[in-house]
């Protein structure tokens, strides 16, 4: 069963395609004996090679600002006709509508299961409350093994200690200077006269 993040990855990369008008979006859940590529096909296309290229700029984009997440590998940037972004839990194909005509892959994976982006988020919605159930379960189950391993800690005795304070040693003391005399100037002996 695909995890969480990869449900989670997935959909950002779907609505990603839409946000950037691709058409046809399919996701395709593989049948895990006939594939060790991934758990998911992400399939759609452009109208043209530069929307291709906005589409998967795009996913990559948010993939990397929602997640941090790159792909392991894309293929086919330069011709645009079909783009293979390779996320490992599963693989985004962007064809030009020729392209993805001629290949099929809906046709070649008849194994797989089609998935509407709905099915997907209601079993992102289970998994997700699943894990807060096991979460909130497994806190106290730890606190109580915890508290059943505690010993009473006793306080230490305590000692007649006498602290004995270290001379501080003195300060040392700036040198006094002598006092400067004032000289006498002109105006004042003018003053005596």
């Amino acid at each position: 069963m695909p995890s969480i993040e990869s449900n989670q990855l997935l959909l950002t990369a779907s609505a990603a395609a839409e946000d950037k008008k691709a058409e046809e979006i399919r996701i395709l859940a593989l049948d895990p004996a006939e594939s060790g590529l991934a758990d998911y096909f992400l399939i759609c296309n452009g109208t043209n090679d530069r929307q291709n290229l906005a589409i998967s700029d795009e996913i990559e984009i948010r993939l990397k600002h929602e997640f941090g997440v790159y792909p392991n590998s894309v293929e086919g940037r330069r011709q645009a006709e079909w783009i293979l972004m390779d996320y490992v839990d599963f693989i985004v194909h962007i064809f030009s509508p020729e392209k993805r005509a001629f290949y099929g892959l809906e046709r070649l994976r008849k194994s797989a299961t089609t998935l509407s982006v709905d099915e997907i988020s209601a079993d992102l919605k289970a998994q997700i409350a699943a894990s807060r159930k096991t979460a909130t379960k497994t806190p106290t189950k730890v606190a109580k093994k915890a508290v059943a391993k505690k010993t009473p800690v006793k306080a230490a005795p305590k000692k007649n200690t006498i602290k004995k304070t270290a001379a501080k040693p003195a300060a040392k003391k700036a040198p006094k200077k002598a006092p400067v005399k004032a000289k006498k100037t002109a105006s004042s002996r003018s003053t005596r006269s």
